[in-house]
């Protein structure tokens, strides 16, 4: 009879142990989507600069993973220009929108509790479409920002799929940089691979 009880304890500390971790797993806000296309919303790296060919790594991830992926990247985007310009997303059918904002404004010195406040508001009003958001993460390498942190935090907090400082190891090496700001195609190959896994994940 004590058998059978520390059996039934055993299995039900498991239980309870098993949905605690699958309840501190971050949860992706609208993952399934129902919606159908695939976007790249962000600034010049997501507008591919410094690539041959134009679209950098969404070119890549597009040839990749036999997708369309709708490439809304605009040169010098700021996250506040970026919530301007919001409604381009809504005239598709958002499922995954993978978002890269922030270098531009962290190069501008904005105030970094702006920049996260903007990125918040772009996030939410993402959600609203119903799209699940692939966040990629962006250091402002000339001096070493440290937002990773804050970048996860929101992550987090939102609900995104998430890939960290996509710049780590690419921003300041001659080998991937076609110059001081933009990734060669083979820097931007390495962007591509770090994010197609985790686009894959949410497709």
């Amino acid at each position: 009879m004590k058998k059978i009880y520390l059996l039934v304890i055993i299995v039900l500390v498991f239980i309870g142990g098993a949905y605690f971790v699958l309840d501190s797993e971050t949860k992706i806000t609208n993952y399934p989507s129902s919606g159908t296309d695939i976007i790249a919303f962000g600034d010049s790296l997501v507008l591919g600069v410094g690539s041959t060919e134009s679209g950098g790594f969404i070119k890549m991830l597009s040839k990749d993973l036999r997708i369309p992926i709708i490439n809304l990247g605009v040169s010098g985007d700021t996250t506040q220009s970026a919530l301007v310009r919001l409604g381009q997303i809504s005239k598709y059918k958002p499922k995954v929108v993978i978002l890269l904002l922030g270098g531009n404004d962290f190069l501008q010195k904005v105030d970094e509790e702006q920049t996260f406040k903007n990125l918040d508001q772009i996030v939410g009003a993402i959600h609203r479409t119903g799209a699940v958001v692939l966040l990629v993460g962006v250091e402002g390498h000339i001096l070493t920002s440290g937002h990773e942190k804050l970048f996860r935090e929101l992550s987090e907090r939102r609900g995104t799929a998430y890939v960290p400082d996509i710049l780590d190891g690419i921003f300041g090496q001659d080998d991937f940089m076609s110059d001081n700001l933009h990734p060669n195609d083979r820097g931007y190959r390495i962007m591509a691979d770090r994010i197609k896994p985790v686009l894959e994940k949410v497709l």
